[in-house]
């Protein structure tokens, strides 16, 4: 590899010096590009991690809400009922009216969480900073060098 510097001979024209210039820059991308792959793929494995413990986390809290959501409805149609009356006349609210409220109020609730995980995800960056940052600098260098 470029690792070591080493001292042209003095025989050595123009076009062998910019030759080995070309072959040094050549090889100064390939390392940053299997930085680039090494750092993608190191995101990448976290992020698949923390995607399976989220879809778990989802999954379960889904079906935690489905059940509150049918525990709210019973609820609120049992509160409904005037005391001291049977829940087989049913005066109280229908049964659909219960649904709706308990809906409504999911539906507020989930577009806020969503909303917030929407901002999260656009503040995230995919790109692998540390590669970016290390061409920022080698081009500085490439540029300031001459």
């Amino acid at each position: 590899m470029a690792n070591e510097v080493q001292t042209p001979p003095e025989q050595a024209g123009t076009a062998d010096l910019l030759r080995g210039i070309i072959n040094d820059i050549g090889d100064l991308f390939r390392q940053e590009i299997r930085f680039a792959r090494t750092e993608f793929k190191s995101d990448m494995r976290l992020t698949v991690r923390a995607g399976t413990v989220l879809t778990f986390g989802v999954g379960t809290a889904v079906l935690g809400a489905l059940l509150l959501a049918l525990m709210l409805v019973h609820l609120i149609k049992w509160l409904s009922l005037p005391a001291g009356t049977a829940p087989e006349v049913d005066p109280g609210l229908p049964l659909w009216a219960c649904h709706g409220i308990v809906s409504a109020v999911f539906l507020v609730v989930g577009s806020g969480v969503t909303y917030a995980g929407v901002k999260m995800f656009q503040s995230f960056n995919p790109l692998p900073d540390e590669t970016a940052e290390s061409v920022k600098e080698n081009v500085e260098w490439m540029v300031n060098s001459k």
